[in-house]
């Protein structure tokens, strides 16, 4: 498989479950529904949520997407973020619209109330750098 499929399919999706270290060397998992481009994952967040904490300790991280026509692609990730909103017109909440529009694919009903959720929530994006892609997809 190539990595240029590989990368297709994850582009084409938008609903991930993402692998995080926890403290004690487990995995903690969650569902995330991200956007992606240029080989980077972006997914709307709170900053006081485990897969933050555990990404904030060590940002390696795994994701996982079950393409529709069957198999699996993995990716190897590496997290940054941005700063958490902090005022309704700030580069962050500009940004969660966009991640908004690009996963919704339409517009919020009232972007004032949208803007100002994102300030009392304190989110964030939470940017995943793909390192290595793996998996097979059926053809």
């Amino acid at each position: 498989m190539s990595d240029d499929d590989l990368w297709a399919a994850v582009e084409a999706a938008s609903l991930c479950t993402l692998a995080t270290i926890k403290k004690d060397g487990r995995p903690q998992l969650s569902d995330v529904s991200y956007t992606a481009a240029d080989r980077v994952l972006r997914v709307s967040t709170r900053a006081t949520l485990a897969k933050v904490h555990n990404l904030r300790r060590d940002p390696r991280g795994t994701i996982r997407v079950g393409p529709p026509g069957g198999g699996y692609v993995a990716a190897e990730v590496t997290a940054s973020f941005s700063p958490p909103s902090s005022a309704e017109d700030d580069a962050t909440v500009e940004e969660l619209i966009d991640v908004y529009r690009r996963i919704a694919g339409q517009e919020h009903p009232d972007w004032a109330d949208y803007r100002r959720a994102m300030v009392a929530d304190g989110r964030l994006i939470l940017r995943l750098k793909v390192e290595r892609l793996y998996g097979w997809l059926r053809d």
